[in-house]
């Protein structure tokens, strides 16, 4: 089940965030909990951001790194629950729809040419035949 809603994937680092504090005794560290769910540090440092404004996370400060905390967990609840589509994936979209539109014209102005071609064949034929029957 690998879905990107913030909704699953708040539940999910609350969760991880809950289960290294259980095991450890103590707050886990962003890299811990990175390491749990096997996200990168950057998305690990992204998400915690984005759980830290909506007060759902919290970090504790310790004397060699941050621990997380579990703050406010009801306020997940208000999350969206559908999948969000990331900034890439619309511009995509908006590419692959003009990318569509583009190729719409191109196979219009091909149909055209290949008319304009077909009628200046059939002129330069009548203009034979007429010459033909004048002789």
């Amino acid at each position: 089940m690998k879905t990107n809603d913030l909704y699953t994937t708040a539940h999910l680092f609350v969760a991880a965030v809950r289960v290294l504090d259980h095991q450890d005794g103590a707050p886990p560290s962003l890299a811990s909990v990175c390491r749990l769910l096997d996200y990168s540090d950057e998305k690990g440092s992204y998400l915690l951001n984005r759980l830290k404004e909506l007060a759902i996370v919290d970090t504790v400060k310790s004397g060699f790194e941050d621990r997380l905390v579990v703050g406010d967990h009801l306020a997940i609840e208000n999350l969206p629950r559908n999948t969000e589509e990331s900034r890439l994936e619309q511009e995509l979209k908006k590419f692959k729809q003009g990318k569509d539109v583009m190729q719409e014209k191109v196979a219009s102005i091909k149909a055209q040419q290949a008319q304009k071609k077909q009628d200046l064949f059939a002129e330069i034929e009548k203009k034979l035949k007429q010459k033909m029957e004048k002789k």
